[in-house]
């Protein structure tokens, strides 16, 4: 198992299955997957039927590929890996947790910072930036509580 495999897997218990709340802005999603990712990936069925292994294949290069997964620690990818079904800014909070110049482009000198600093360090300041981020959205009085319980679940696999 690759550690994109294990990030997916672990993934599916934050994600669930199929969802449609009228509250979230993502709208309807499968697997994590947004009816708007999931159309411009070439997925024209109903979102209850998205296959999980169409959501997985679309997770792969949408969210892991571009934050680059298979090159930071396992620990650190998935946190940022996650953050991605959430939006915001993961790149960004990332580059702040290393310290390094905010662009939003995630390249070889983020890279190198994030490897030089201690993963839980890196893992602890990242959720710190996302949380408070998510914090002040207008849909925390909906989703908070999820979203914090989604993030000290993070934490925990972090420390595990």
């Amino acid at each position: 198992m690759t550690s994109f495999d294990d990030a997916f897997e672990a993934l599916m218990g934050n994600e669930g299955k199929y969802s449609f709340n009228p509250a979230d802005p993502g709208g309807e999603t499968m697997w994590g997957i947004t009816a708007r990712v999931a159309r411009a990936h070439g997925y024209t069925g109903a979102m209850k039927d998205l296959p999980r292994d169409t959501a997985k294949a679309i997770a792969k290069v949408e969210y892991w590929d571009r934050v680059r997964g298979d090159e930071l620690p396992v620990t650190i990818a998935f946190q940022v890996f996650d953050a991605c079904y959430n939006g915001g800014h993961p790149v960004e909070w990332l580059q702040q947790a290393a310290g390094v110049k905010v662009d939003g482009v995630l390249g070889p000198v983020t890279l190198a910072a994030v490897r030089a600093l201690s993963p839980i360090t890196i893992v602890a300041r990242f959720d710190a930036y996302r949380l408070n981020y998510l914090a002040d959205l207008g849909t925390w009085p909906s989703f908070g509580r999820g979203w914090a319980h989604r993030i000290a679940n993070n934490l925990l696999k972090a420390a595990a």
